[in-house]
């Protein structure tokens, strides 16, 4: 064993008896989950990157292909890089170390079995235990050293849960001993479950409605807890402590002729306002929430920003995405936080992915799979520098990258491909 090795078996070893002490306290430690800590798509503690890159883009320090194919981002822990992915009817989760070397694989749930069946649940980190739902609605929870499941049951079944045409794809959010999960149906809208055993601890109301493919987003002020996520027809805001609904926004009524149920992307959070935005010409909504958290009202809707499935990023007092204006083609938007109005709407090869770092925008866009950093001005869209992706299965270019300690990761299907950005 090469000294590397060791320091590396001593870290996670500390890691290890540091969360343990740590979880029989009760305390809950996230260490990753979709877009980052926060959900947000920034990922802050992320500096010291390159400002613009070579002509044929960063340096690929490593890649692998066959993997588990699936449109899932990834998160990462203990020098570890987890995804999930499809084999024939069934979903994995899979553990990589730093070199790109698979080091365990497990079968948690059954997969999508209708259109567009790749994976599309980011695994949620806490403590020493990695949460995953299934495109069938199937959750589980395993350890994160070794993927042994812990606990895992068919929650869609047990809950009575509906899908929509494309199943499910929510990445589930945990906050203190609570896991939540949105089933929809005529029984219930959203659950917590004991996060060390799976058993339920409250339900909602049921809005006899369908879920979406939205993951939800945890919102804190004034030492309130809320759980906030997208029906097919509402924008809901529950208390994470006893499930009460406090509202239930009427979302469906700004959807397009294409009409609802295609809702995907998280919702953003920031100074008591809360933004939603979906793709097919459904109109975006930005919501003001009281002090107590209990009540919404509608302070603008916009027309322009309808982001598909590629998410959106807060920077300053500006909010940029990609609209929709077909299933093959979308521009990038900026909108102005307080007002909506818009700054810019311009045409770059197509729509896409959007995340931030280190006062830069990242843009993958999804139909050649090109990457870009751009300036992240409210009056033009820049693109600093650009280049396409080499590898991966046929099919659009539909996952959120990530960046980790200073390197960018890039899904496409059956490839992961891993880029230095360090200056």
């Amino acid at each position: 064993m090469n000294f590397k090795n060791i320091l590396l078996m001593k870290k996670n070893l500390w890691l290890s008896t540091y969360l343990l002490f740590i979880s029989l306290l009760g305390y809950s430690q996230i260490l990753d989950e979709f877009r980052g800590i926060g959900r947000t798509g920034i990922y802050v503690n992320e500096t010291g990157l390159l400002k613009e890159w070579p002509e044929n883009g960063p340096e690929m320090i490593w890649s692998i292909e066959d993997i588990p194919i699936g449109h899932s981002a990834l998160s990462a822990a203990y020098d570890m890089l987890y995804l999930t992915g499809i084999r024939d009817s069934l979903e994995y989760i899979f553990a990589l170390n730093m070199d790109g070397e698979i080091k365990w694989e497990t079968n948690y749930g059954r997969a999508w079995n209708g259109p567009f069946p790749n994976s599309r649940c980011t695994p949620t980190i806490e403590n020493e235990r990695l949460y995953v739902s299934s495109g069938l609605g199937d959750l589980a929870c395993l350890n994160a050293m070794n993927g042994e499941i812990i606990w895992q049951f068919r929650a869609t079944d047990k809950f009575e849960g509906t899908y929509g045409k494309w199943g499910i794809a929510e990445s589930l959010i945990v906050l203190d001993n609570k896991l939540f999960y949105t089933p929809g149906g005529n029984k219930t809208t959203m659950v917590a479950l004991d996060k060390n055993t799976g058993e339920t601890i409250w339900m909602t109301e049921s809005l006899n409605d369908n879920p979406s493919y939205t993951s939800p987003l945890l919102i804190q002020k004034n030492g309130l807890n809320i759980i906030a996520n997208v029906t097919e027809n509402y924008i809901i805001g529950v208390n994470a402590d006893n499930g009460e609904m406090y509202w239930k926004f009427k979302y469906g009524e700004y959807a397009g002729k294409r009409g609802t149920n295609i809702n995907i992307n998280t919702p953003v959070y920031a100074d008591g306002k809360l933004f939603v935005t979906d793709g097919y010409d459904h109109k975006n909504v930005m919501l003001e929430l009281s002090d107590d958290l209990k009540k919404v009202s509608l302070l603008w809707s916009n027309d322009v920003l309808d982001v598909h499935h590629g998410g959106t990023v807060k920077l300053g007092n500006y909010i940029y995405g990609s609209n929709w204006e077909h299933n093959g083609m979308g521009n990038w938007v900026c909108l102005e936080w307080e007002s909506g109005k818009t700054m810019y709407e311009t045409e770059w090869i197509n729509k896409g992915s959007i995340i931030a770092a280190d006062g830069l925008l990242y843009c993958y866009e999804e139909k050649f799979g090109n990457m870009a950093i751009v300036d992240p001005n409210p009056n033009e869209f820049k693109v600093i520098s650009s280049f396409q992706i080499p590898l991966g299965s046929r099919g659009p270019y539909w996952t959120h990258p990530v960046i980790k300690d200073g390197i960018l990761y890039v899904r496409h299907g059956d490839a992961l491909m891993a880029y230095d950005i360090r200056k």
